[in-house]
């Protein structure tokens, strides 16, 4: 089984297997409240709510209750590109520059080559590409985008 867990610094992890998420229980690095997915669900759940690892917790002494969080309000740590990349290709995007935002350098590279190579005569073409891309990254919601441009990684519209 593996899991995706959102570590203290708010970054989404993983996916991890098991023993991998034991090791983190045993140098500290997550806790009870800690927020993990387990693969194929969608829901975000606190370890010790997970069976491989509530026992775990219950021989632990109890903790205060952690304020309640819904988990559908927990928003994907890995879509925060999605605004700067947007934007960036609405005003910028005939320089690529939403594309080395979402990593994709070799697609930033051909935009960014094409409009400097033609000095700049090709730049307009380029600059609609990447207004079309920046609209389409906004419009799409978190999940979308996480599941098509950050998982899927596909670099064109």
């Amino acid at each position: 089984m593996t899991y995706r867990v959102i570590g203290t610094d708010g970054r989404c992890y993983g996916p991890v297997p098991t023993e991998v998420v034991r090791q983190w229980m045993a140098e500290h690095r997550v806790n009870a409240q800690t927020l993990v997915q387990e693969e194929g669900s969608t829901a975000w759940r606190p370890l010790s709510a997970i069976g491989d690892f509530a026992a775990a917790f219950a021989q632990a002494a109890p903790l205060a209750a952690p304020p309640a969080i819904a988990p559908a309000a927990v928003s994907d740590p890995r879509a925060s590109a999605k605004i700067p990349a947007g934007v960036c290709g609405i005003l910028l995007g005939s320089l690529g520059i939403h594309k080395f935002i979402l990593g994709y350098t070799g697609a930033g590279l051909v935009m960014l080559l094409v409009s400097l190579l033609t000095c700049f005569i090709a730049a307009p073409i380029i600059g609609i590409i990447g207004l079309i891309e920046g609209i389409v990254y906004l419009t799409h919601s978190d999940a979308d985008f996480v599941r098509v441009y950050v998982e899927g990684r596909k670099p064109w519209f």
